[in-house]
């Protein structure tokens, strides 16, 4: 260990040098290495993208309902979009068999895949954006539904208890008129 710590500490003539070679060191400017361990500058905002300019009382993207957002949808899509890629492909290349080369026929069993893919999807976005559309609205009118019965109920309420407060009152105002004519 002692033989380990005078290796690493230099000789009296070595010292000398090596201040020499520091005061130069310290009068080059420092390199941008020490300049990134700085403290990082506060990111500037964005510039607003090129295009229609957002106004306050537009909706954004992601105020809008989306398939992407809608687990069933996004599910099925993808389900959709594999099966038809698997059937298009198998379709494919069983049809372009007795034709051609293997090679050819593969290319076109790939081809048709990607075709069978595409249509797929598209077919599948257009069902699942008005069967979302479907879904809120029913939820809405679910909604108020629950919301026009909870309002009947509070009325009942108001209305038993306006009844029985009615009724507590002319009870009252009987006990009253025994008590001045027993008087």
């Amino acid at each position: 260990m002692a033989d380990a710590e005078a290796t690493l500490e230099p000789a009296g003539d070595e010292t000398a040098a090596g201040a020499q070679e520091t005061a130069v060191l310290d009068a080059v400017p420092a390199p941008a290495v020490e300049k990134a361990d700085a403290a990082p500058k506060a990111k500037e905002a964005r510039k607003p993208r090129k295009g229609k300019p957002k106004d306050e009382g537009e909706q954004g993207a992601g105020d809008a309902p989306s398939v992407a957002g809608h687990p069933r949808a996004a599910r099925s899509v993808a389900r959709a979009k594999s099966w038809g890629a698997l059937a298009g492909f198998l379709l494919g290349g069983y049809l372009s068999l007795p034709t051609h080369t293997l090679a050819a026929a593969g290319f076109r069993a790939i081809a048709a895949g990607l075709v069978c893919w595409v249509v797929v999807w598209a077919g599948a976005l257009f069902f699942w954006r008005r069967m979302v559309v479907l879904e809120i609205r029913a939820r809405e009118e679910e909604l108020v539904r629950a919301v026009e019965s909870a309002h009947a109920r509070n009325q009942a309420a108001a209305n038993q208890g306006a009844q029985a407060a009615a009724r507590a009152q002319a009870a009252a105002q009987l006990a009253r008129e025994a008590g001045t004519r027993s008087r």
